[in-house]
Parts: structure tokens; C-alpha cells; sequence
């Protein structure tokens, strides 16, 4: 089974070869390193661009505009603050033109902690990227569907952000990717460039096959009766371990909704569960002030308030300038399995 890292790489060569990309670049993005993940080793259009995250953007929004379908990359999430102005710009172009003129660009970057990165990798970029409107972005949360939100995004003619969980991008998913090889050794003696020189190295690349996720689209990884769990990212698999263990410990059941897409959301799926359990927390691990979990939460309650049973509540990051680089320092920053497990035991047990 592939890595996220994979899957990614993978999606990037499906686009090259069968929907027109024409540029994948950024910072360390092409020969020989491959980006500082791995995510674009391989890659024909790769290329490096000078260290400047403003011009990394207007180039791919020129490129958009002259007819090409670029994806460019901010090495991490943390210097996206560097070119918000042009976000904020690349986001209206659509709307500015009355639709008259796409700008199919894709920025993808890693997001979000896991790999001690200290207050300079850290950061979580999915509430301030969901105040940028006319973009659409998408956090996966499993190889498969960073694969098929990495085409859907592709394809689609608006500005898509693709925020990559750090923390999981060398863990393995438990389905294939349309046309990759069982054997995950196998994988990586194709498409993983061996350490050291890589100057004549080449990838060989499977049988790949279109797979794509309708941006907006959440998926129902555990279903449940008697409380909503809304999560994506790093926190997905924390969420859906605490409804596991509390199901086994107390019989109680939890909806899981992976939410993928952060704008636009699945505002259905998140409807639909409330009405049906009444209870309802929702999990990330962006700061708690201005959260989007808050928007959710407002939501919920504007459409929900004689459906729940007891107060809805977020459980996210504390609001600190930063994540420290010692591993207690990050642990006690962003939610961890046990705060996950204990803040759904305490939604459990709240009684109605």
C-alpha cells in the first residue's frame, strides 16, 4: 500500500500524462531532491523555483492564465503568511471576471504538526485558508483520497489549495491506488529514488488510473448512533481510534465524518449526523481562536438547536505563537489521542 507521499507523487505523474499539467514547481521541488517530502521525485515538469513564495504564486498564476495548468508548491504552510495578498487576489480572479476566465492552479503544501518542526513548520493553514474566498481547499487524511482530491483539484478551473497532513505523509492506507502495485516494495523500487546519486535514476512508473473525489464530499469512516465526530487530517485517525476504543469500553457509537474538503464542505453529511445523534464534537488542530471548528460549531447550533441533546463542543489547538520543538512542547499544543478519546467520553457521558 502507498504513503501519502506516494499517492501524492503518483496523482502529480497521473496529471502530467492525462490532464495537461504543465508545471509542478517550487523550492527544492525538482532534480534531485524531489521536494523535501519526496513528493515530486520523478516528476518530467518538475522544477525548482528561486526561494520566494510571492513569486512561486504569480508565476503559477501567470502560467494559469496563459493557458497552462501549473502546480506549485510552498515548501511548508508556515510561509504561505509570506504571499496572503496574492492568495486573497488568486482567489477573486473568477468572481472579478464574471466566470469569463478560469484560473485552474494548484498550490499544494504541507500542513500542521507531527515532525517537531519547531515555530517555523509547524503551523496549521486551514482556518485562515478557508477565509480566502474564491479558493476551494482540501485536507486528506488517507493515501486514496490525497490521490483523488489531488485530481479532482487538477481538473477543476478555480485556484485549489491542497493542505497535506505532515504527520501522516509516510503513513501507509490500508486500500490501493487505482493501478499501483500490491507489493508495497515493489512500489518503492519504482518510484522511490534511491539515496545518494540520483543522476541517472528513473522511475517506472505503474499502470495509473483516474480516481477523483467531488471536492466538497465527506466521508463516513465509522458510523455510530449516539454522538457526530468531525475531524480531517492528522486528527481523523486519532478521532476514529477514540470512537473505536470507546465502542469497545461503553457501547457507545459514533458517526466519524472525514470532512476532505474544507470549502466547500459537506454540510449535508454534518446536517444529516446531528439530526440523527443530537451530540456533536468537531476536532483539529489549528489554534482555538477564530478556529474553523468554530464556524462548524456555529452552524450547527443555527440549524440544530432543538435537535441537540447536549452543548456541541471543538476540541483544537491552544492559542500560542507557535509549537515548541521539544516533543512535550508539541504533545500538550495540539490535540493528542487521549485529549480525543477524553473530550468524546465526556460528550458520551454529558447527560442530556
Amino acid at each position: 500500500m502507498a504513503t501519502m507521499v506516494q499517492a501524492i507523487r503518483m496523482a502529480l505523474r497521473y496529471g502530467e500524462e492525462q490532464l495537461g499539467v504543465t508545471d509542478i514547481f517550487g523550492e527544492d521541488v525538482g532534480p534531485p531532491l524531489g521536494g523535501v517530502f519526496t513528493a515530486t521525485q520523478g516528476l518530467k515538469t518538475a522544477w525548482n523555483s528561486p526561494l520566494d513564495e510571492r513569486g512561486i504564486v504569480g508565476t503559477a498564476m501567470g502560467i494559469a492564465y496563459g493557458g497552462g495548468r501549473p502546480v506549485c508548491e510552498i515548501q511548508f504552510c508556515d510561509y504561505g503568511f509570506n504571499v496572503i495578498d496574492l492568495l486573497k487576489v488568486a482567489g477573486n480572479q473568477r468572481w472579478a471576471g464574471a466566470g469569463e476566465w478560469d484560473l485552474p492552479m494548484v498550490l499544494m503544501t504541507p500542513s500542521g504538526s507531527g515532525i517537531r518542526g519547531s515555530l517555523y513548520h509547524s503551523h496549521s493553514f486551514e482556518s485562515w485558508a478557508s477565509r480566502l474566498a474564491g479558493w476551494k481547499i482540501v485536507m486528506p487524511s488517507t493515501p486514496l483520497d490525497a490521490y483523488g482530491l489531488m485530481l479532482s483539484a487538477i481538473i477543476d478551473p478555480n485556484p485549489v489549495m491542497v493542505l497535506l497532513p505532515k504527520a501522516l505523509l509516510r503513513v501507509r492506507g490500508d486500500k490501493l491506488i487505482p493501478g499501483e502495485p500490491e507489493d508495497q516494495d515493489r512500489l518503492k523500487q519504482m518510484i522511490d529514488a534511491p539515496v545518494g546519486d540520483r543522476s541517472r535514476w528513473q522511475p517506472k512508473w505503474p499502470a495509473l488510473e483516474e480516481y477523483t473525489i467531488p471536492l466538497g464530499t465527506a466521508a463516513l469512516v465509522r458510523e455510530g448512533d449516539n454522538a457526530t465526530v468531525v475531524s480531517y487530517g492528522r486528527t481523523l485517525p486519532l478521532c476514529v481510534q477514540a470512537a473505536d476504543q470507546l465502542r469497545q469500553e461503553t457501547g457507545f457509537t459514533c458517526d466519524v465524518l472525514d470532512l476532505r474538503s474544507i470549502f466547500p464542505y459537506d454540510w449535508k453529511a454534518i446536517s444529516a449526523s446531528v439530526a440523527k445523534t443530537g451530540r456533536v464534537l468537531i476536532v483539529n488542530e489549528d489554534t482555538e481562536v477564530t478556529n474553523f471548528g468554530e464556524h462548524l460549531l456555529r452552524r450547527v447550533i443555527d440549524a440544530h438547536f432543538y435537535d441537540l441533546l447536549v452543548r456541541p463542543r471543538v476540541l483544537s489547538g491552544k492559542h500560542v505563537p507557535g509549537i515548541g520543538l521539544n516533543q512535550v512542547y508539541e504533545q500538550n499544543t495540539v490535540p493528542q489521542l487521549p485529549q480525543v478519546k477524553s473530550a468524546l467520553e465526556k460528550l458520551a457521558r454529558d447527560p442530556a
